[in-house]
């Protein structure tokens, strides 16, 4: 199970003891922000993208989407998100368990300016009912390889 992974990974940093796990899924932003009593924008969804030949994922704000002209400028290429099926075997946690703890090797992190703005945002732990409340300093420490990048745009408000 990839939480399994998150978890040992996690455990390298003595984090693993702030998972929670839930009886209900966490699987999308909303849900996420319910399970935990928190406002959306605070989920820190991680995206699964296709960069040329290799696999990136880039973590944003709940309340983000990805903005191509922006992705586009510092990539090179137009956003493109992993297909459902291809997410675990490519990444290492199935869609909606998504995050940035251990990944298969080769998979490059990159943080978005979005998150910036919180204090301690909520990332997922590897499963669809998984989460753990970070720092933003606490997240660069435990993806030491990851590179900050501003590659999102707020997403329109909803027509009534």
């Amino acid at each position: 199970m990839s939480i399994e992974k998150a978890r040992a990974y996690l455990a390298g940093y003595n984090a693993d003891a702030g998972i929670k796990e839930f009886d209900v899924s966490s699987a999308t932003v909303e849900l996420a922000a319910a399970a935990l009593g928190c406002e959306p924008a605070r989920i820190a969804k991680t995206i699964s993208l296709r960069q040329g030949g290799e696999v990136i994922v880039v973590v944003t704000a709940g309340d983000v989407k990805i903005d191509n002209q922006k992705y586009k400028s510092r990539f090179g290429l137009k956003a493109a998100m992993l297909k459902y099926e291809e997410t675990e075997p490519l990444v290492g946690h199935a869609a909606g368990g998504v995050c940035p703890f251990g990944l298969n090797p080769g998979v490059a992190i990159y943080l978005d300016e979005s998150l910036r703005r919180f204090a301690t945002v909520f990332p997922a732990c590897g499963s669809g009912n998984s989460a753990i409340e970070l720092s933003i300093q606490q997240l660069e420490t435990f993806c030491p390889q990851a590179v900050w990048v501003d590659v999102c745009a707020p997403k329109p408000a909803p027509q009534p």
